[in-house]
């Protein structure tokens, strides 16, 4: 496999990072006197046998991701008042290459930034087509995001470009109102809190990220927070304090070939109890419409340092993943976790899951809460080492194609079960359907639960997702 990790350059910069902990994006951090620097901030491809061994590899090459030393700047254009950005294109087509953008200043007004891109350092709106190529962006101030596609009809092309955002509530790339975002080679970071490298809000929109490395050190910032459809290729993607990527409503991520690492450690708000490197969740704040959620990934490779690998919460999602390297470096997380949490109306707010598993090898438990559901899939040679529904309390299914195996590690009950005679391995354990033990090497013929997509519970404010929705 591939490995894109961050060379000893970033680590030096990880431990500098500028953190601060919030509540919400409506309160103003102290800023940070050691602000860290992209200039060092790369990643190199490797082919290697022990990715925590910096010195072992067989093969190294310098197909890295772009740093600033790769970019001539030939023009600087700054900006040092709130609420203003340094470049603006409304309802035209422009082009930039060679510069670098430099924006300080706050917005005190969250919405109007998160949702319309007030003081962002470069701002397209209106149907506008801006390219921008071999650019840097620095941004240091509240509510400042580098790069904002706004509106129907508008798009931003950027590629080969550096861009780092030290602020709380600064994403690097940010597409709300039905915008549209291309970006290819670029290398992000961002610090502050509430600061999602590839990041969209209300009225979401299209993103589409190919190659380059994106790495979060804030709270409550995910490399990809989603109330869009985004999909990023080729990509080495890490969080050091939040999940990887968070899906809010119906929405979508998609990630093919992407390196994702997640240390999820500290938390918004005290909503859920648990830490995840993939969330799925409806927060009813208006913010992304009611419906289903997905989350697919092909290839390449997960690895989650703290708690559970998939969250779902207060929604309908379907899960698709094909051939992806799974890691949980945290001996007492589980793989999936259904369960109600802060977010909806308690009682009906659990989380429902089509689970597919195509050309898989997976081993971690699956826990469904009493008012959750799980129709899962095993598909293409799977196989899924793990104990499902333990303490007997959700709705699940459980489907398993020719040449595809089950084994146990705990006792699991499931509601309905389809698959072949030689689909499970009771490892000594017992699974029961609905209620009665089954028996080995016995085919059986079950249904899927329906799935309503639907969220409950009533919605407040915006804010840092996902966290508190303050005023």
């Amino acid at each position: 496999m591939i490995n894109r990790r961050p060379s000893k350059a970033v680590s030096i910069i990880t431990a500098l990072a500028f953190v601060m902990y919030i509540t919400s994006c409506s309160k103003a951090p102290a800023q940070s006197e050691t602000a860290a620097s992209s200039e060092t901030t790369s990643i190199v491809i490797e082919t290697t046998t022990e990715s925590t061994t910096e010195e072992t590899t067989t093969e190294e090459t310098s197909a890295a991701v772009i740093s600033l030393e790769d970019i001539e700047i030939k023009e600087e254009i700054s900006n040092d008042s709130d609420s203003e950005h340094a470049i603006e294109v409304d309802g035209e087509s422009a082009s930039y290459s060679n510069v670098k953008v430099t924006k300080t200043g706050d917005s005190d007004e969250g919405d109007k930034a998160d949702f319309y891109g007030d003081n962002s350092a470069i701002f397209a709106t209106d149907g506008a087509t801006l390219t921008l190529t071999n650019i840097v962006v620095d941004t240091d101030g509240k509510h400042a995001n580098a790069v904002f596609s706004y509106g129907e009809g508008t798009t931003v092309n950027i590629s080969d470009s550096v861009i780092t955002t030290t602020g709380n509530c600064s994403g690097g790339l940010m597409t709300t109102g039905g915008g549209t975002m291309n970006a290819t080679n670029l290398n992000i970071h961002t610090t502050g809190n509430s600061s999602a490298s590839i990041r969209s809000d209300r009225g979401g929109g299209t993103v589409n990220v190919d190659g380059g490395s994106y790495i979060t050190d804030g709270k409550g910032s995910p490399t990809i927070y989603s109330t869009a459809d985004i999909t990023v290729s080729n990509a080495y993607m890490e969080s050091t304090k939040s999940q990887g990527v968070v899906v809010e409503g119906k929405n979508s991520v998609t990630l093919n070939n992407v390196e994702l690492v997640a240390d999820n450690n500290s938390k918004n708000s005290d909503k859920s109890p648990y830490y995840q490197a993939v969330m799925i969740y409806q927060s009813m704040s208006g913010d992304a419409s009611v419906g289903l959620a997905t989350f697919t990934m092909t290839g390449g490779s997960l690895t989650n340092k703290n708690g559970d690998i998939f969250f779902v919460n207060n929604t309908a999602t379907t899960i698709t993943i094909e051939n992806v390297e799974i890691v949980n470096q945290d001996a007492e997380g589980v793989f999936l976790r259904a369960a109600a949490a802060g977010w909806g109306s308690s009682g009906s707010n659990g989380g429902k899951v089509n689970l597919y598993l195509n050309n898989q090898t997976l081993t971690g438990d699956i826990v469904v809460d009493d008012i959750s559901i799980l129709n899962m899939y095993m598909a293409s040679g799977t196989t899924y080492s793990g104990t499902v529904n333990a303490d007997d309390e959700g709705e699940v299914y459980v489907e398993i194609e020719s040449g595809s195996k089950w084994v146990l590690t705990g006792d699991s009950y499931v509601t309905s079960l389809t698959c072949g005679a030689d689909a499970i391995d009771l490892n000594g354990h017992t699974l029961y359907v609905n209620g009665v033990a089954y028996t080995a090497g016995q085919a059986s013929t079950g249904e899927a639960i329906e799935i309503v997509t639907e969220s409950s519970g009533h919605g407040g404010g915006h804010s840092a997702p996902p966290g508190d929705k303050p005023d």
